[in-house]
């Protein structure tokens, strides 16, 4: 049992501290006499990366360090062992413009091991990596209990039982646990390492932060807000009055700054009252007419207002095929096609649409995004897919005429949420149409999903509109949220998937 404690203080190393980092480094390293930092070591160190150098102390006496190197990341993308790496102990190889933060170097004195003081040295190294910009960590750790297994097991099948916690190694097991992954096995790497046959792991961290290309404009933004639509179904007597209460819908999230904004499905319906008297088929014809002009008419109101428009559905007519399709108007004026891949029953019935065969992300000066259109998000192999090539937020335009009908959407967009590490946005109409066929009555409860943990609502809930109720729902989503999921999640469900035993991908589309 340590000693009691009174003062943990972490801090960058001063040569002040050299005495004292000398007899830390003899006690920690008792099988490799002599083998410690000269002061003229730590004090060409301190001169070229005093940054990359730490220390902790326990009542103002250093117990622990950490030190450390910037080198080109093709330089440890090469075999190399210790000497090579820190220019043979002359740390020539140290490159400030480097994209590497590399471990020369890391101990706790016994006595202190067991408070988790390594961990503290190891989070703190991961923040000089972030702050600094930098691709990885790297180091090369040792494996000192190796030589007692050596005889019966070969360096690969020893780390593969570390790994299963099999058998426990004092370095790497520590190393694993603090989100290091292996890169490779190094023969001779540090030379009079007995115990660990000179073997190492090299192990590497990423920067879930790093930006290979810093911009000083255009940079996209980590921080995202969405503005949905909860549309009110109400008589429209042409396109223009559509065209005049969509822009007024636009103008006030863009007025909020928003940098989507996002329609429902269908929200065009209130023009079919004109076809009231054709059969739903042929009304439904008729209104996907309108599909090219309202495009046309958003890639302006995008331009003008400077925001992305997510254009809910419509229905459109391409080579005699009727489809339920929508646009994605960029800020940029260029605009994408995104289409319903799953029909309900009653779209097949009473207006013979047909389902698109195509499963897309779309990139955004916001990152890469997925639309689906209302059934589409009960599938579940869509927006994984989706997740697989990126996608950070989610985008589900619906239409449901019922409390169970909505019901179904809001439960499978939580899922999707969960499941897939992302935000997703559903945003759905309102009101009634007493005048047109099929389009009745329409129930939708506007919202923005989230993963469940700690840096999320507990509920899974970021924000949601009130019932029935047309209103508009400004939302921000964080981007870097979602990569501190994907890393340091309490689950961590993209990357525990059993590749091993089961995997989707998409088809050909014939």
């Amino acid at each position: 049992m340590q000693a009691e404690i009174n003062k943990v203080e972490l801090r960058n190393l001063k040569i002040e501290d050299y005495k004292e980092l000398k007899n830390s480094m003899i006690e920690s390293y008792p099988e490799m006499v002599d083998d410690y930092w000269k002061e003229a070591d730590i004090k060409k160190l301190l001169k070229i990366f005093p940054e990359g150098q730490l220390v902790i102390l326990v009542d103002d006496m250093v117990v622990g360090s950490a030190l450390s190197l910037i080198v080109p990341e093709d330089l440890v993308d090469k075999n190399h062992d210790y000497a090579k790496i820190t220019g043979n102990y002359t740390f020539s190889t140290h490159t400030p413009t480097g994209e590497v933060l590399y471990g020369i170097d890391v101990f706790v004195v016994p006595k202190y091991r067991g408070l988790r003081l390594g961990r503290r040295l190891y989070d703190a190294r991961k923040e000089i990596c972030e702050q600094l910009n930098l691709k990885s960590i790297v180091f090369a750790g040792r494996i000192p209990n190796y030589s007692q297994y050596a005889q019966e097991l070969t360096p690969k099948g020893y780390i593969d039982k570390v790994k299963r916690k099999e058998i426990h190694d004092p370095v790497l097991s520590f190393q694993l646990s603090n989100e290091f992954h292996v890169m490779r096995i190094m023969k001779n790497y540090l030379e009079g390492d007995k115990r660990s046959k000179e073997f190492a792991v090299l192990l590497e961290w990423n920067n879930i932060y790093y930006d290979e290309s810093p911009q000083i404009i255009n940079i996209t933004k980590s921080v995202i807000r969405l503005g949905l639509i909860q549309w009110q179904m109400r008589p429209l007597g042409n396109l223009e009055a559509l065209f005049e209460q969509s822009e007024f819908f636009i103008d006030a999230v863009s007025g909020y700054g928003s940098d989507f904004a996002v329609f429902p499905e269908l929200f065009i319906a209130p023009l079919m009252a004109d076809y009231n008297h054709l059969s739903e088929a042929d009304a439904i014809r008729e209104l996907a007419k309108y599909a090219e002009p309202i495009r046309k008419r958003f890639q302006e109101l995008a331009i003008s207002y400077n925001i992305n428009i997510i254009t809910g559905s419509m229905p459109h007519l391409i080579d005699g095929t009727l489809y339920n399709s929508g646009f994605l108007c960029k800020r940029d004026g260029t605009y994408e096609t995104y289409t319903k891949i799953h029909i309900t029953p009653n779209e097949v019935f009473h207006w013979g649409i047909t389902g698109g065969n195509a499963i897309q992300t779309f990139d955004t000066d916001c990152g890469k995004i997925g639309i689906i259109i209302c059934y589409d998000v009960e599938f579940p192999e869509l927006s994984r897919l989706m997740a697989d090539e990126g996608m950070n937020i989610l985008f589900v335009p619906f239409l449901t005429d019922t409390q169970n009908a909505y019901t179904r959407v809001k439960h499978c967009a939580q899922a999707r949420a969960i499941e897939n590490e992302c935000y997703v946005a559903i945003a759905g109409c309102v009101g009634n149409l007493p005048r047109v066929n099929n389009m009745d009555i329409q129930y939708a409860q506007s919202a923005v999903f989230t993963p469940s943990d700690f840096a999320f609502p507990s509920n899974g809930i970021k924000a949601e509109t009130t019932p029935n109720t047309e209103m508009t729902l400004i939302v921000d989503v964080d981007l870097d949220l979602l990569k501190e999921l994907h890393e340091h999640g309490s689950v961590k469900i993209l990357k525990d998937r059993r590749h091993d035993l089961y995997r989707i991908k998409k088809e050909k589309a014939k």
